[in-house]
């Protein structure tokens, strides 16, 4: 019997730590190779990990809710597979040198002098061993940023002019985290950029200052009752939380909302929904909505940008985020270069990324670098909503319920009577920073045009 090690796994680039959130598989059960056996939360995604292997679990390393570095062993799996003991670990994780440092000695003999130098360039957890030297003139400021920490940690401290070297992290092995940042700012003290690179070796005095920079602002004291039932927030219901907070104090959140005609594309999903059924696809309202926005936002830019300090950015490409509501939480997948797809790649796209995303099937890359994001509580029931921007985004669209309702409707010969329309609402809420709300209203007159005029060729 070999054993074979099954390491917390990098998702993404930008990813150091994840958090075991669920074990699939309880110690002896057997399981199959590609096999789901735990799932586990990051600040990107959460998914499902399949086994390396064949075989039987043997051993639990990393419990329920622990956050740990990738690479770290969270299990060992038993198989009769002697000679794959040390194969199958690469497909866990590409980088193996640092997995795999008691079973496969013959492994590492080929970087013989390597096993100090691998683990401080590929994970964080390097840092803590040479704190007073990681930010002397030996390494770049932007080197140590990258090293302390992720580009969305970056991202914030940049729109809100700080210098990270400033904030102490309570990640691994130091990492800024993005509660960290937020914490900081709700003080009111952020340190400016500007500040001389010279004093971010002089750690003890700006350490003296962290305990009241990042304090927390406490919300009210709430006791629970007899009776009451208290449940921890999931790790996706925080990031949510903390992202939604920083949202509303970040952006000048202003709202537009329009009504709209669906007539014409209830005829038009009704002579067509056979035809794309046949084809494995539910043709939606939403896949219209969709395709009429990524198409009419290659006209109004200001839609498809973002605040970057005092400047403004106009994203090239139009990339749909399509928020889907989970048991455990909000996701956002993203559809990339929307403006390229017809409306059967749209409605596929949709299909595809919110079934994904219910099963825990997302990769990293598939949640990040949306430009627009369309939410879609009218599935509920809902009228209309006015969403919280998904920052960096400048504008969010919610769809509201659709439904055949009474409306004033002009006859040929000019005369108005009172008729069945298919109509639901559309609210839009923009960063008022950078969006005008003529230009807002603009562009949702021109989605408007662009569903109740919708070409019978286009579907």
């Amino acid at each position: 019997m070999a054993k074979i090690d099954v390491p917390m796994p990098q998702m993404g680039e930008s990813i150091a730590e994840g958090t075991l959130s669920k074990w699939l598989k309880k110690v002896g059960d057997p399981v199959k190779r590609d096999e789901p056996i735990f799932e586990i939360s990051t600040d990107k995604v959460d998914a499902e990990i399949p086994a390396p292997a064949a075989g039987v679990l043997a051993e639990i390393l990393v419990q329920e809710g622990q956050t740990v570095a990738v690479q770290t062993i969270v299990a060992r799996l038993e198989t009769d597979a002697a000679v794959g003991a040390a194969s199958p670990q690469p497909s866990a994780s590409p980088p193996s040198p640092a997995v795999s440092p008691s079973p496969a000695p013959a492994a590492v003999t080929k970087p013989a002098p390597a096993p100090p130098a691998v683990q401080p360039s590929r994970r964080p957890a390097a840092p803590p061993s040479a704190p007073g030297i990681q930010s002397p003139g030996s390494s770049t400021l932007e080197e140590r940023l990258r090293t302390k920490s992720s580009p969305l940690v970056r991202k914030i401290a940049a729109e809100h002019n700080l210098d990270i070297s400033g904030i102490s992290g309570s990640g691994l092995a130091g990492r800024v985290t993005k509660n960290d940042v937020l914490s900081f700012l709700e003080t009111g003290q952020p340190t400016p950029v500007s500040r001389p690179q010279a004093r971010g070796p002089q750690q003890p005095a700006s350490s003296s200052q962290q305990p009241d920079a990042i304090r927390v602002i406490p919300g009210p004291i709430v006791e629970p009752w007899a009776g009451d039932r208290v449940e921890p927030w999931s790790r996706i219901r925080k990031l949510t939380a903390d992202h939604m907070i920083m949202s509303r104090r970040v952006s000048a959140h202003v709202h537009s909302l329009i009504e709209i005609d669906y007539t014409r594309i209830a005829g038009l999903r009704g002579r067509h929904k056979a035809a794309y059924s046949e084809r494995g696809v539910n043709l939606t309202y939403l896949a219209f909505i969709a395709s009429a926005i990524a198409r009419n936002l290659r006209n109004h830019p200001v839609l498809n940008a973002c605040v970057m300090g005092e400047s403004t950015v106009y994203r090239r490409d139009v990339n749909l985020g399509i928020a889907v509501a989970l048991d455990w939480g909000l996701i956002v997948p993203v559809i990339r270069h929307a403006d390229e797809l017809n409306l059967l790649g749209t409605a596929r796209a949709i299909n595809d990324l919110g079934e994904r995303a219910r099963t825990k099937k997302l990769s990293p890359d598939e949640v990040q670098k949306g430009t627009f994001t369309i939410t879609n509580p009218g599935v509920f029931g809902t009228f209309v909503g006015l969403p919280i921007l998904n920052q960096p985004q400048s504008a969010i669209l919610a769809v509201g319920a659709i439904g055949k309702r009474p409306a004033v409707v002009q006859a040929p010969d000019g005369s108005d009577t009172i008729g069945i329309r298919t109509t639901g609402m559309l609210g839009m809420s923009f960063d008022h920073r950078i969006v005008d709300g003529a230009d807002a209203d603009r562009f949702l007159a021109d989605v408007r045009k662009a569903l109740e005029e919708f070409p019978e060729d286009a579907v």
